[in-house]
């Protein structure tokens, strides 16, 4: 892991993230031309980074928030579409990868059904490799049609990626899903904004160190005229320690080298904190010295996810009896959210 250089090398891939200013958007004309204003950005930071592999833009860094139900429809992006080839010019021509969000992509039943928040990882020919939708919305705020599972694909000269999304980044189990499927490159796009900065700087390293994986986190800057985004773009070595990390500021740039070669020689070799491999050969010293081989236990000892795969519904009700009955509050309501689990089936 490499930090405070332009360059790059056959093992050493040149990462960079942005603090992309949150648009303002309403109409169709406006994103495609923030779609050409990310393209030019591209190519100029390829000037500037010759070494770079990958450039990260943030969560709603395409569309803006549209807060408007009604223009969020109409300006919703197919996958691929008029955007998707706006950046892939860019890309083809910069020659670099690029982590692009579409929020939101419209789902296969629209208008009848929220669209999807989705991000794309797409190569430098302009190929999309990887297209995910947000498992966890950030409700009750967000909208957007959940989506179902993560996925991992071969990136810049072979360093294995996956993509999740903000909120989805507070949830153990999709970093762990991800690094389990075989994730060398953990990248976060969000759109986070104040008061919740210092979690999620948090979040991000403590997620790199519990899976033994690179993170990329491409975050929002500025004020939409609703939220304030904290900005904070960062990369974070395998080890949980942070290379680089942007302020506040609009537009900055973070951009660091991850090696392919050293997080899989730690892999293989770590011993105290390889988490992965722990993980499913747990408390083998004692197994040894008990005389039991030599590979420890490899069945799931956590009531919690035995239960949730087993009965989904029950352990929900589970779930509720320590938390609440109704996906709203009635000390705090939402329009829109029902109060009652009477109304929530209705």
């Amino acid at each position: 892991m490499l930090h405070g250089d332009i360059s790059s090398s056959n093992d050493a891939v040149g990462v960079a993230v942005v603090n992309y200013k949150m648009p303002r958007m309403h109409t169709k004309k406006e994103v495609l031309e923030n779609c050409r204003k990310i393209g030019e950005m591209i190519e100029g930071m390829k000037v500037g980074l010759p070494g770079m592999d990958l450039v990260i833009f943030p969560e709603y860094s395409t569309h803006g928030i549209m807060y408007d139900s009604k223009e969020m429809y109409e300006t919703a992006s197919s996958i691929p579409g008029e955007e998707t080839e706006i950046f892939a010019k860019s890309c083809r021509k910069a020659n670099v990868w690029g982590v692009f969000s579409l929020t939101g992509e419209r789902h296969e039943e629209h208008p009848n059904k929220a669209t999807y928040n989705t991000l794309i990882l797409m190569n430098n020919k302009g190929e999309i490799v990887q297209k995910y939708r947000k498992i966890m919305p950030w409700v009750p705020i967000e909208g957007w049609y959940p989506g179902n599972c993560t996925y991992v694909s071969d990136g810049p000269k072979g360093l294995k990626v996956s993509l999740i999304i903000c909120d989805d980044g507070n949830y153990p189990e999709i970093w762990r899903d991800c690094a389990m499927k075989g994730a060398e490159l953990v990248i976060r796009c969000q759109g986070y904004m104040y008061p919740a900065k210092d979690q999620q700087v948090m979040m991000a390293k403590a997620m790199a160190w519990a899976n033994n994986v690179y993170v990329a986190v491409a975050n929002a800057a500025g004020f939409d005229g609703v939220y304030s985004y904290f900005g904070h773009s960062a990369i974070v070595g395998f080890d949980g320690r942070t290379l680089g990390e942007c302020g506040e500021e609009d537009m900055g740039i973070q951009y660091g080298l991850l090696s392919k070669a050293l997080i899989r020689d730690a892999r293989k070799n770590l011993q105290s904190q390889n988490h992965l491999f722990k993980l499913l050969h747990r408390g083998y010293t004692g197994k040894i010295n008990s005389r039991e081989g030599a590979e420890g236990v490899a069945t799931c000892p956590y009531d919690f996810y035995k239960q949730w795969i087993a009965d989904p519904e029950g352990t929900r009700k589970a779930v509720e009896a320590i938390t609440r009955p109704a996906v709203g509050t009635e000390e705090c309501p939402i329009p829109g959210i029902p109060t009652t689990k009477e109304a929530r089936h209705a």
